[in-house]
């Protein structure tokens, strides 16, 4: 077998290992939150031994840091591959709001993670949360940037609106990952009406987008 198949080999088993250990920590924090929850126990969770689980995290905080980046990863993975095919700011405003709200309840093991758990964990936590928030505040006002180039909007302040935006949908999504409440449609509907009412949208373009069901079959990483 040559070196590089042996090399290749190596790094998925170590991306499978890695992935196994990242989905058994999800299932031990969703239980016991993030200051009950002991390595040991994540390392029973994921079959793995405790030397895999030191191998790729020094602790408890390391994994819990890697979950927070596999989150905002996978959203913006999600957002992009479908905002992109959108054509319109007003559009692609809409298929980010659909996108996160599916995301959210597909993955709501992580969402609880990022969302709620990482809030008021220390300094550490809190600089990834607003690195991460600093992240989607900016895709958010490249959308509205492109809807005030393209004429659908009128001239704003991108960058503030964009905060406002982030702190909008920030505080309705933890309500619906904890509760569950109220149903995605609903949210969609109110969140974009109120969204785009706000930046000057007219009635008959909100009207024009299509009211899609949110299907959520929840997932793990």
């Amino acid at each position: 077998m040559s070196q590089a198949i042996m090399q290749a080999e190596f790094s998925d088993k170590a991306k499978a290992t890695r992935k196994r250990i990242l989905d058994a920590a999800i299932q031990v924090f969703a239980r016991k939150g993030f200051h009950d929850t002991r390595v040991d126990e994540i390392v029973e969770e994921s079959g793995s031994s405790k030397g895999a689980v030191y191998f790729y995290f020094p602790g408890k905080q390391q994994i819990f840091l890697a979950l927070v980046d596999e989150f905002a990863d996978l959203l913006q993975r999600r957002l992009t591959n479908v905002v992109d095919a959108e054509i319109g700011g007003v559009r692609k405003v809409n298929a980010a709001l659909r996108i996160c709200l599916e995301t959210f309840g597909r993955y709501r093991g992580l969402a609880k993670i990022f969302l709620i758990q990482a809030v008021g964990l220390g300094t550490v936590f809190e600089e990834k949360r607003l690195e991460i928030h600093e992240r989607f505040v900016r895709l958010i006002k490249s959308y509205l940037d492109q809807a005030v180039n393209d004429g659908e909007i009128p001239a704003i302040d991108t960058e503030v609106v964009a905060y406002a935006w982030m702190g909008a949908i920030n505080e309705v999504v933890i309500r619906w990952v904890h509760t569950g409440e109220p149903e995605p449609e609903r949210v969609l509907l109110t969140l974009r009406g109120m969204l785009l009412r706000g930046i000057g949208v007219v009635e008959s373009d909100i009207a024009n987008l299509e009211v899609t069901r949110i299907e959520i079959v929840e997932k793990s990483t």
